[in-house]
């Protein structure tokens, strides 16, 4: 693990799903302890309410959440040079992070992170899939960043 940022970008193709969960995870687990957004390619899809639902379920409220571009989370005030960290959650989100922070020395990751939009026929099985990106997500938190530094919240 190396040393821990202190701003946190998370971004994938529409901010609807990978993104926003990793964004609320790593408030869940760390609070304070660092900044952290998330933003999309493109903002033209709301939050899904499959990712809301899992990660409900391990206590991670997803539902005031609005989707943002890129170029919206920099006209709201959040100057991407800030940022420490970028990590991309699909492909299409690594070129436009390398893009868009090639002017800033800040590093850029890339997870692989299952997009499960689409996948499975009928609501449990797009659950698991929403489940298993989920799973995906918090696993490369707790790799990179280490165990929570806040109490966790129990499911309901």
């Amino acid at each position: 693990m190396s040393d821990i940022p202190q701003a946190v970008l998370f971004c994938c193709d529409h901010n609807a799903t990978r993104s926003p969960m990793a964004e609320g995870m790593m408030k869940q687990f760390y609070g304070r302890r660092m900044y952290v957004q998330s933003a999309g390619v493109k903002s033209d899809l709301d939050i899904d309410g499959f990712a809301i639902t899992v990660c409900h379920e391990i206590g991670v409220d997803l539902q005031r959440h609005r989707s943002r571009s890129f170029h919206e989370l920099q006209e709201w005030g959040d100057d991407l040079g800030a940022f420490d960290l970028v990590v991309a959650l699909s492909p299409a989100a690594l070129r436009h992070a390398q893009e868009q922070t090639r002017r800033f020395h800040i590093d850029v990751e890339y997870w692989p992170i299952m997009d499960p939009t689409g996948i499975g026929e009928g609501r449990e099985a797009r659950l698991d899939a929403y489940r298993q990106s989920r799973d995906q997500i918090r696993a490369q938190i707790l790799k990179r960043f280490g165990p929570p530094t806040e109490p966790q919240k129990e499911s309901v």
